[in-house]
């Protein structure tokens, strides 16, 4: 057996990328499997399909993505994370606490659609949206900003590599017993859209959105994505605010992209700030 056929992926991972060579799947860009390489020992696990009983935005043509039958340890994500490059598969450790992945409630989206939103669009229709229901009282809240969307705060100053800060973070989470999964995506924002997340339906009917935002933290902040729940979310973070004027811009943007961390949280995007300037991961949740 020839080094080729030891590192091609193994088992049903190829399924996992757009058999039709068109770029339209679930994966984005079309990506030929049999390129793909993989050294990383995987754990036992299997292929996840959406239920076809869900609703769902698109047909389940393949499995959305890859999921371990075990917790996993965060070396294990660190060197898959390594791998990326070779072999497509981003790493997700995938909290089961509230519902199993393995039933497939999820639906996916074609990650080609990510890049048809802007993040700074996106966030003055979020703030667009509150402003005009928003009761006089509650722009303190939003403070300094109030009804007037801020924009997109500058990008951070790297504090460390992003991968080191992602692998790092990996760690810590692997120690609450998380699962591993695999999606075909070409970044790791990619992967909520990929893999059909579903945790911040209340908030937005789409995921995409939120993916086009998340790619605009991966280069601003040096963002990855580490970590899903059921509707929970974990970044690590290696370009993080350092200032208070900044971490408020920044709190700004986490405010549009999740409210109920500062409305069931501080209650105001200073003391949100405060809770970030110079943190090395993001924590998102949904009610």
């Amino acid at each position: 057996m020839d080094d080729l056929e030891v590192r091609r992926l193994p088992g049903d991972l190829a399924r996992l990328f757009d058999p039709s060579g068109r770029g339209d799947g679930l994966g984005g860009r079309a990506v030929d499997a049999a390129e793909r390489t993989l050294s990383v020992p995987l754990p036992e696990g299997d292929l996840v399909w959406p239920d076809p009983g869900y609703p769902q935005r698109l047909l389940p043509l393949r499995p959305a993505f890859w999921l371990s039958e075990e917790p996993v340890h965060g070396e294990l994500w660190a060197g898959l994370r390594a791998e990326h490059a070779r072999s497509g598969l981003w790493p997700l450790l995938m909290d089961e606490t509230d519902q199993p992945w393995a039933s497939g409630q999820i639906a996916p989206e074609p990650v080609v659609e990510v890049g048809n939103y802007v993040p700074h669009a996106f966030m003055s229709e979020v703030w667009s949206d509150w402003a005009e229901q928003a009761a006089p009282e509650d722009l303190d809240d939003l403070a300094p900003f109030g009804r007037h969307c801020p924009g997109l705060a500058p990008p951070g100053v790297p504090v460390d590599d992003p991968d080191a800060v992602a692998d790092r973070y990996a760690r810590v989470l692997a120690e609450r017993g998380l699962s591993l999964g695999l999606a075909a995506v070409e970044r790791g924002a990619d992967a909520l859209a990929a893999v059909g997340w579903q945790g911040a339906l209340n908030h937005n009917e789409w995921t995409a959105p939120l993916a086009a935002v998340l790619r605009g933290w991966e280069d601003r902040f040096g963002a990855r994505v580490v970590a899903l729940g059921f509707n929970t979310l974990e970044l690590s973070v290696a370009a993080p605010p350092i200032t208070t004027r900044h971490a408020v811009h920044v709190a700004a943007e986490h405010w549009a992209f999740c409210p109920d961390i500062l409305f069931q949280g501080p209650g105001t995007l200073a003391g949100y700030a405060e809770e970030i300037r110079g943190k090395t991961n993001w924590s998102f949740w949904w009610d």
